[in-house]
């Protein structure tokens, strides 16, 4: 869908009117393209903490550039900082130090990471110092601009070597419309033995995509199968010529069925066993709307929403899970929505059943045994035929109310799960990541 805006404040008098009367200027975002550098350009890395040393050669595996030292006049693409060793809100003053004589340097698009310890995990000052990048990260999204942005990424002791992926990611056109996020990496699970192509890094694995036939859930279908999954999915009988032509285009294979039917679960286990020998990765994607004020809101518009949204993907991740073919170092992602995080107008079914999908994922990551993860994505106002259907003025309100003044792409949502499917992702594990250009409602 076009965003006649962003096309009009990209001329000369759009610029003009930008500039004299404060409008939001929407950027084009950069977008990665498969068979380019995860990273063009060089990024800086600095700080005193203990993964500073290690950084550069974990970036270089790679392929991304990294410097210690700037020259005047250098342009940079990203900036990562080191904050592990701040134990005192005294020496936050770092932060400033570090970042504020580079903000100049950054090019469009730049890409700025804080790394930090889970204050959960300390005490005191320390305790303190580290929750307060929180603050600092998501502020810095805010004023970064150009289509920049700003994420911090807590590292849990002994996890030091698991952020590869995440770095990647992050630093990365692949997480265009991500930004003022908190992720963790933790060190309760163990390290895969498995090293993978970072091009291809879903090399003989299996990934099943609910909801695939269209909209988000195709474009998740495309970006697993180029990193090298074979692609099942599944969609109701209604989508079935859309779903075929889509599996077959991707060499993969589909299943059509109601994912709410009581037999559903089960059909799609047996399927897996017979047709593939289990799965890898499990995307949780198929999700309807049924909006209305509660006041008149039926039965129905209620039951409806939260059986595809939430009922069907607890009862088929419980079935994968006790049937044990969900393989090892594999991956469950669910689909969430902002709404689910700060609420909507009449859409109290689907907010219900949005939180529930992060309930979800709250509710398994302690028990997932040999190296499964859980995680969620919650988009926010990205670019499909629902979002073309709403009234324009709502509409552009959604598209503007975000640091980067405009909607995401479907592709944005899918390129997050293929990083949380990553088998480097092992130790990414009960996170909810919201793909909304940091969106100025919810935490």
């Amino acid at each position: 869908m076009t965003d006649r805006y962003q096309d009009f404040v990209s001329s000369s008098l759009g610029q003009l009117l930008v500039k004299n009367l404060g409008l939001p200027n929407p950027v084009p975002l950069d977008r990665y393209v498969a068979g380019s550098p995860l990273v063009d350009g060089t990024v800086v890395v600095g700080g005193a903490g203990r993964l500073v040393e290690h950084l550069p050669g974990i970036l270089d595996v790679l392929g991304i550039v990294t410097t210690t030292t700037t020259d005047a006049g250098t342009r940079h693409r990203g900036l990562v900082f080191d904050a592990t060793s701040l134990t005192d809100p005294t020496q936050l003053v770092a932060l400033r130090d570090f970042f504020a004589p580079l903000m100049r340097s950054l090019e469009k698009c730049a890409r700025l990471v804080v790394i930090g310890t889970p204050p959960e995990s300390l005490e005191g000052a320390e305790r303190i110092a580290q929750r307060a990048l929180e603050g600092f990260t998501r502020s810095l999204g805010k004023e970064v601009g150009r289509g920049g942005t700003s994420q911090l990424v807590y590292v849990a002791d002994g996890a030091e070597g698991a952020v590869g992926s995440t770095l990647g990611f992050l630093l990365s056109p692949k997480s265009a419309y991500v930004s003022g996020q908190v992720i963790r990496i933790g060190s309760s699970v163990k390290e895969p033995a498995e090293s993978p192509d970072w091009q291809r890094p879903l090399d003989g694995k299996v990934a099943l995509v609910t909801g695939a036939a269209r909209g988000i859930g195709e474009q998740i279908a495309r970006v697993l199968a180029r990193d090298g999954a074979t692609v099942v999915g599944v969609d109701v009988p209604q989508a079935a010529d859309d779903l075929i032509r889509l599996t077959k285009e991707l060499d993969g294979d589909y299943l059509t069925l109601d994912i709410t039917a009581k037999d559903a679960p089960k059909r799609i286990a047996q399927h897996l066993t017979r047709a593939h020998g289990g799965v890898d990765v499990v995307v949780h994607n198929a999700g309807i709307t049924r909006d209305k004020r509660l006041a008149n809101m039926d039965a129905d518009r209620w039951s409806s929403v939260l059986g595809v949204n939430l009922v069907a993907p607890e009862r088929i991740s419980d079935e994968l899970l006790a049937q044990k073919l969900i393989h090892d170092n594999g991956r469950i992602i669910g689909v969430a929505s902002i709404a689910g995080i700060a609420g909507n107008l009449g859409q109290t079914n689907y907010a219900t059943s949005k939180a529930g999908v992060i309930g979800l994922v709250d509710s398994l990551k302690a028990s997932l045994k040999n190296g499964i993860t859980v995680n969620a994505v919650a988009p926010g106002f990205i670019e499909t035929k629902m979002t073309a259907a709403v009234p324009f003025a709502t509409r552009e309100v959604g598209r503007r109310l975000n640091s980067m003044s405009q909607g995401g792409l479907p592709v944005d949502v899918a390129e997050t799960i293929a990083w949380f499917a990553d088998p480097a992702s092992t130790a990414v594990n009960g996170n909810v990541v919201r793909v909304c250009g940091q969106m100025m409602l919810g935490a």
